[in-house]
């Protein structure tokens, strides 16, 4: 096909940083899982001092779920969790993970070498109202362009051809990107359809300072909020915050019953019509069988009701991350922590962990708020046809590799949205010199207050798996995990090597919601730290 030279400049087709779309999943189009002979399971998550759990080919079934235990009792001012130090546990081990009363989060992080360079509080006011809405102008020079699976980049001009580009400029996309913070350290990115072109986006997503909590806000399902560093991140670092209460869907109980539908909403959701993933899709015809119109509640495009979740903290491979299509961010993911609520058929491919028992149930079962700690992994890929990284899950029952049928998703843990704000969950990531840890600390079904934390070199010494750019430089990395892909469409089809020698991919974090046709609710968030060494 032919590419206008005058939207997207020199394509470069050697180097990209991806992710995607319904945080862990794909929004309405569950992944295939690929063959594969087993499973794999680990040992409990270790201790950031201990090395990498040896792996087994032992697998797990899914028995039916435990009753839970009554709820912790928060732990009183000064007396909050710190991450537990579990014991490394062989391969064949199926001890519990441990459960400890600790001093802080920030304070545990010290004894490693911790030295707390950023905090924010929320305890001033922020008002971005007097920063006005800009409309993004597109195109590669447009500030807020990453690649070809930018909001109008090649990957959908494929796909869609020129009907694409008319659904797209049937509408603007409204941003704001503001820093804030002591030395303006943090920045939000605030995004949102603008479907008539009025020049005023269709629903105003906000950061706001409440009671000294920062409140994030995404009231539609087409808006996006995004905090994040306005520096990338150093090359050793300790990001953390405290989760004080959730509403991005999942199941609540009402009248003794688990149910999808609370305070009003479906799955987190408002009432509404025409909640649709517009503009953007992977399979359908963008001409609407030769509509004169665009119709943004007609297909190809589908209800997102169905789906809802959170990122509650996420490392990108890119400097400046901000909402996007939710096709992006599915392969510009290095390791994440998300919720993925979904009440469709897709679910029974996924399973949740008793960190209580060490045993999976099915997710059908569970309150649809499990966390997902993921590594996205550099050797292989979901869905190839998006450059979707396959998932690489530790959890309290073992190593799970999103290859097997009935646990492509595996969360590691359920959270109790309805025990908050009393009870909390502290979430951390950290990247040291040859690996990444990923930690959360709260009170969770089935097994109460406790850590989970989990480390992963960048390469694991058999090699099998990766983390997805995990070279901030070039001489970091020596090209070995490079493939070169190629995505087709109806319009065309372009290659690219996805993880070329020489190539450097900056880290970024991501608490919020990056997507511009999916997710809608709200959170609550506060003692937000950066900790360097």
């Amino acid at each position: 096909m032919k590419f206008n030279s005058k939207k997207y400049g020199a394509l470069a087709l050697g180097l990209i940083s991806l992710s995607l779309a319904g945080c862990s999943g794909v929004p309405g189009q569950p992944s295939q899982p690929t063959p594969s002979a087993s499973a794999t399971a680990v040992a409990a998550p270790t201790s950031p001092s201990a090395s990498p759990s040896a792996e087994s080919t032992q697998t797990s079934k899914a028995p039916k779920p435990t009753k839970s235990p009554k709820p912790s009792k928060t732990p009183k001012p000064g007396k909050t969790s710190q991450p537990s130090q579990t014991p490394r546990l062989s391969a064949s081990a199926t001890a519990a993970p441990t459960v400890a009363p600790t001093d802080s989060a920030g304070d545990s992080a010290n004894p490693n070498g911790w030295v707390l360079k950023y905090e924010e509080n929320f305890d001033q006011n922020l008002d971005f109202n007097g920063v006005d809405w800009t409309i993004d102008p597109m195109g590669t020079d447009s500030p807020w362009y990453v690649d070809e699976f930018s909001d109008d980049g090649v990957y959908y001009s494929i796909l869609g051809g020129e009907s694409f580009d008319r659904a797209l400029d049937s509408m603007n996309i409204m941003r704001k990107r503001v820093a804030f913070g002591q030395d303006g350290w943090l920045t939000v990115e605030l995004a949102a359809q603008d479907v008539n072109k009025d020049g005023v986006p269709d629903a105003e997503p906000s950061l706001t300072a409440e009671n000294g909590d920062g409140v994030i806000s995404v009231p539609a399902w087409n808006t996006g909020v995004v905090l994040t560093g306005t520096d990338t991140l150093p090359s050793e670092y300790r990001i953390e915050y405290e989760l004080k209460t959730v509403d991005f869907g999942g199941k609540r109980t009402v009248d003794g019953e688990e149910t999808w539908n609370y305070d009003g909403k479906y799955n987190g959701y408002a009432p509404g019509e025409c909640k649709t993933n517009f503009p953007w899709v992977r399979r359908g015809d963008y001409s609407q069988g030769g509509s004169e119109t665009v119709d943004p509640c007609a297909a190809p495009w589908g209800d997102v009701t169905k789906e809802n979740g959170y990122y509650l903290l996420s490392i990108m491979d890119y400097a400046h991350p901000a909402p996007h299509n939710n096709i992006f961010i599915h392969s510009h993911r290095k390791v994440g922590m998300d919720t993925y609520s979904v009440d469709a058929s897709w679910a029974t491919n996924y399973s949740v962990c008793n960190p209580a028992t060490q045993e999976l149930y099915p997710y059908t079962l569970s309150k649809a708020n499990g966390i997902n700690q993921i590594f996205f992994d550099g050797n292989s890929f979901r869905d190839p046809s998006f450059a979707y990284n396959q998932f690489v899950m530790p959890t309290p029952c073992g190593l799970r590799v999103g290859d097997v049928p009935g646990a492509t998703i595996v969360a590691t843990a359920e959270l109790e949205p309805e025990l908050m704000p009393e009870e909390t969950y502290t979430i951390a990531i950290e990247r040291t010199k040859d690996s990444y840890v990923t930690e959360l600390t709260g009170n969770f079904r089935y097994i109460g207050h406790t850590t989970i934390r989990n480390e992963r070199p960048f390469v694991d010494e058999d090699g099998q798996h990766s983390i997805w750019h995990y070279n901030q430089t070039a001489d970091e990395y020596d090209g070995s995990l490079n493939q070169t892909l190629t995505f087709e469409g109806p319009f065309g089809s372009f290659s690219k090597d996805m993880w070329p020698e020489g190539s450097a991919y900056p880290d970024n974090f991501v608490i919020g919601i990056p997507h511009l046709n999916y997710y809608e609710g709200s959170a609550t968030i506060d003692n937000l730290k950066l900790y360097t060494k």
